[in-house]
């Protein structure tokens, strides 16, 4: 075996080591894996999350802060966990609203801070919930008829 053997197997063998380690970038960074993260989790209960996904965004003021890590039924409403960065601190009064990027885009949870000195801690609930607004409901009310069609201040 010569000496240009052994460099183009030791080329081969270096190529392949490097791509092996990439692979594993890109499948940890892809994958959302949360090695090494600081987060905390709190929890958020809606009446309805209509068509949300795990992975959703959290934000506040338009920051993204976190991220939506499980949505399951209980007791008839959707109870939703939220992984949020530990920097960030959520008052006892914070509000979490379902909002949709642009008119028919991803559904997201906005933040609203509040004004309390306590702050919720890891597996603390978030009280003030708003769902999302029911864009196909309001188009069918609009398009049947069945919008109310007394001005304000009228009575029925």
């Amino acid at each position: 075996m010569g000496p240009e053997r052994k460099r183009l197997e030791f080329g081969v063998g270096l190529f392949l080591i490097i791509g092996v380690f990439c692979m594993g970038y890109l499948s940890f960074s892809l994958g959302n894996f949360n090695i090494g993260k600081n987060r905390y989790e709190v929890i958020a209960d809606f009446p309805t999350v209509s068509g949300w996904k795990t992975k959703a965004q959290i934000t506040m003021a338009g920051v993204s802060i976190g991220e939506v890590k499980r949505v399951q039924l209980k007791e008839g409403r959707a109870e939703v966990t939220l992984s949020i960065n530990k920097s960030v601190k959520l008052e006892e009064d914070s509000i979490a609203s379902i909002k949709t990027m642009g008119i028919i885009g991803d559904k997201y949870v906005a933040i609203t801070p509040g004004a309390s000195d306590t702050y919720i801690q890891n597996g603390g609930i978030i009280r003030e919930t708003q769902p999302p607004l029911d864009i196909e409901g309001l188009i069918s009310r609009f398009v049947f008829g069945s919008m109310d069609k007394n001005k304000p201040g009228e009575q029925k």
